[in-house]
């Protein structure tokens, strides 16, 4: 089993779910985050001053998967995310050691 981490553009949060939803990926786990990468930021100008903001609004979509699902996931992440400008974003995959579904007690691969 495998934990893929996407950090995406808010926008696409619904193109990516509805690409993962349409390969069998029934559960994962959102979050709202702030972080840059190499675009640092950006400036803006509010009431005449200019500031800097360091870190952009991101999603952070958590999904386990058994291992012969990882391809594809990666691939309908980085499909439905991809605008082809800067900070579109990243993908991560982790080994996970066990999982347990709490109601039934099932574990491992039964359990994702």
């Amino acid at each position: 089993m495998k934990l893929i981490i996407s950090i995406i553009k808010p926008f696409k949060l619904e193109e990516v779910k509805e690409a993962l939803s349409s390969i069998g990926i029934e559960g994962m786990t959102v979050t709202e985050v702030k972080g840059f990468g190499r675009q640092k930021g950006h400036t803006e100008i509010y009431r005449g001053s200019e500031y800097t903001v360091d870190f952009l609004p991101k999603v952070k979509i958590e999904i386990v998967v058994t291992d012969d699902m990882v391809t594809k996931t990666i691939e309908a992440v980085v499909k439905s995310a991809k605008t082809g400008k800067i900070g579109d974003g990243k993908v991560f995959v982790l080994p996970i050691e066990e999982a347990v579904r709490i109601r039934t007690d099932e574990r491992g691969d039964a359990a994702v």
